[in-house]
């Protein structure tokens, strides 16, 4: 049985207001360039194509739990894993304000904007994480048995970390 749980959306302002900065300075740069050579307008032809590849990124995200396996969409990058491989007695909900060897600290493979941060990151105590971040106060984190650890916002995290327990009790109870 699939079950998706809901994740908080990015605030909008934050998100957009980067790319559409670097966007902005990339349209005067071309409009400079052109009054030269007209045949740089090209390049506003890949600009446009990373704004709409950036729009897809945060667009996507997802959670969901099928059977024993937690799936995780986020951006560009996705993790599969095993409900067997989680600690889930270390499994906690945690505001990142009060944790800070939890916030991340270096993108590894991912994308890091304000208010969203999503794929593989290296957390301020120099460990491994997978994050899914939109919103920094209420965050599930799911370490796994092997360091890296799952940081997901989540509109309801409870709720995936009751459905987690309930997949992995039967199991210790065989």
């Amino acid at each position: 049985m699939r079950r998706e749980f809901t994740i908080v959306p990015p605030d909008l302002r934050l998100v957009v207001l980067l790319p559409a900065i670097s966007l902005l300075a990339a349209l005067i740069g071309l409009g400079f360039a052109a009054r030269e050579k007209p045949q740089v307008w090209l390049f506003a032809i890949p600009i446009a194509l990373a704004v709409v590849l950036i729009a897809w990124s945060v667009q996507r995200r997802r959670v969901a739990l099928d059977g024993d396996l937690l799936a995780i969409a986020a951006g560009f990058n996705s993790a599969r894993v095993r409900v067997a491989d989680l600690d889930l007695a270390a499994a906690r909900i945690a505001d990142l304000a009060d944790v800070p060897t939890l916030r991340p600290l270096l993108k590894t493979f991912g994308t890091a904007m304000p208010g969203y941060s999503a794929g593989h990151f290296r957390l301020r105590d120099r460990s491994r994480g997978f994050l899914l971040l939109t919103d920094r106060r209420k965050v599930l984190v799911l370490p796994e048995r092997g360091g890296r650890t799952l940081l997901l916002s989540l509109e309801r995290p409870q709720a995936l970390l009751d459905a987690l327990k309930d997949v992995a009790e039967p199991r210790s109870q065989r």
